[in-house]
C-alpha cells in the first residue's frame, strides 16, 4: 500500500511538471487573471453581449491562426496569407456581383478556397523548388497578391455585398443584450466554419502520418527525409492548405461585417504569427498544438478588446503586439536553448559511460 501511493505520488508530481512545462497553462493563466482584472476594472467583461463580441472577434484570426500553425510547425512561415483572404474575398464578391448570383452561399466558399488553395500552391512549389527562406518567398507572392487586387480587380471597398452573402450576414443563432448598458449583440452561423476548421488542423496535427511528417520536418528536416517523409510534399501541401484556408476565411470576414475592405487584414499576418508562438509553437518548427494555437489567438484578442475597458488607450494595442511577439519568441528560443543542453548532456554522460566501461 505504500508502495503504490508513494508510486500515485510520482506520477501525480511528473504530471504536475509536465503541465508547468507547457506554454497552454501559462496562457490560460493570464488569461485568467487578465479577464478578472477587466471585471473588477469595468464590471462589464461578463456581461453576455461583451462575451458574444468577444467570441465573434475570435471567428477570422482564429481560422487564420489554425492554417498558420501547420505552416509554423512544418519550419515554414507564412506572411502572405492575408493578402489571399483579400484576393479571395474579392474576386469571389465581384464575380458574384458580375453574374448576378443568387444561389447558395456556399458555392462561394467553395470558389473562395479553391482560389486560396491555388494562390498557397504557388508559395509552397516555389518553396520547394527554389528552398529559399519562405519568408522571403511569401513576402513576394503578398506583394503581387495585393498589386493583383488593387491593379486587375481594381478594388478597394465594396460596399453592397451580393444577396447570398448578405443572406448570411443577417443570419445569426441567438441575439443577447446587457441589461446593464442596453448593448446587444449576435453570434454570427460562421462560427461553426471556425470550429470545424480547429477540428478538421487538430484532427490532421494528432491522428495522422501527414500530421506526424509535419511536425518531423519541423523537428529535423534531414532526419524526416531519412525516416521517409516526403519533405517537399509536406512543404507544397501546408502552404496550399493554409491558402484553402485563407480563402475561405476572406470570404467569412466579408459576412460578418457585411461589406469588403482592402485594410480588412492590415497587420494580421504580425498577430497571428504572435498567437501561434504564444499558444506553444516553436517558431523553429516541431511543436505546438491547436488548442494552444486557440489559447495564444484568445489572448491576443482578449488584450486588444478590452484595452478600453482597463482605461488604456486602444493605440497601445501596437505596443502590446510587440510585446507579446518577443515574449513567445524569447519563451520559444528558450525552449530550443534547454533541449539542446539536455542532447548534449546526455551525450556527454554517455560518453562518460563508455569510458568507464573502457577503463574497467
Amino acid at each position: 500500500a505504500g508502495a503504490n501511493h508513494r508510486r500515485r505520488g510520482d506520477e501525480s508530481g511528473m504530471n504536475m511538471k509536465k503541465l508547468l512545462k507547457r506554454n497552454e497553462f501559462y496562457v490560460i493563466l493570464i488569461i485568467v487573471v487578465l479577464s478578472l482584472l477587466i471585471q473588477m476594472k469595468s464590471g462589464q467583461f461578463f456581461t453576455a453581449n461583451n462575451i458574444v463580441d468577444l467570441v465573434r472577434s475570435l471567428i477570422v484570426p482564429g481560422m487564420m491562426a489554425a492554417g498558420l500553425f501547420m505552416v509554423i510547425a512544418s519550419g515554414n512561415i507564412d506572411v502572405s496569407f492575408p493578402y489571399t483572404a483579400m484576393l479571395c474575398m474579392f474576386a469571389v464578391t465581384k464575380w458574384f456581383q458580375t453574374t448576378g448570383y443568387d444561389g447558395p452561399v456556399i458555392v462561394g466558399f467553395l470558389a473562395a478556397g479553391l482560389l486560396g488553395a491555388f494562390l498557397g500552391l504557388i508559395n509552397g512549389v516555389l518553396a520547394a523548388w527554389l528552398k529559399l527562406p519562405t519568408l522571403i518567398i511569401t513576402l513576394g507572392t503578398c506583394s503581387i497578391y495585393l498589386g493583383f487586387t488593387q491593379g486587375v480587380l481594381k478594388s478597394s471597398v465594396i460596399s453592397a455585398i451580393p444577396a447570398p452573402l448578405s443572406q448570411m450576414a443577417s443570419s445569426s443563432l441567438f441575439s443577447v443584450r446587457s441589461a446593464s448598458t442596453g448593448l446587444g449583440s449576435s453570434m454570427p452561423v460562421s462560427i461553426f466554419i471556425l470550429i470545424a476548421v480547429l477540428l478538421l488542423v487538430g484532427f490532421i496535427m494528432k491522428y495522422t502520418m501527414l500530421g506526424r511528417g509535419i511536425y518531423a520536418v519541423g523537428g529535423d528536416q534531414v532526419a524526416a527525409e531519412r525516416a521517409g517523409f516526403p519533405v517537399a510534399a509536406i512543404r507544397i501541401f501546408v502552404f496550399t492548405f493554409m491558402g484553402f484556408i485563407g480563402g475561405i476565411t476572406g470570404l467569412t470576414q466579408v459576412t460578418l461585417s457585411g461589406m469588403c475592405q482592402i485594410g480588412f487584414f492590415d497587420g494580421y499576418e504580425m498577430t497571428i504569427i504572435a498567437a501561434v508562438v504564444l499558444g506553444g509553437a516553436s517558431i523553429a518548427g516541431g511543436s505546438g498544438s491547436v488548442f494552444g494555437t486557440f489559447l495564444g489567438v484568445l489572448l491576443m484578442k482578449l488584450i486588444s478588446n478590452n484595452l478600453i475597458l482597463l482605461g488604456i488607450p486602444t493605440n497601445w494595442s501596437k505596443l502590446m503586439t510587440g510585446v507579446l511577439i518577443i515574449a513567445g519568441v524569447s519563451a520559444s528560443a528558450y525552449k530550443m536553448v534547454a533541449a539542446e543542453r539536455k542532447v548534449t548532456s546526455n551525450i556527454l554522460e554517455g560518453n562518460k559511460g563508455e569510458g568507464a566501461d573502457t577503463n574497467e
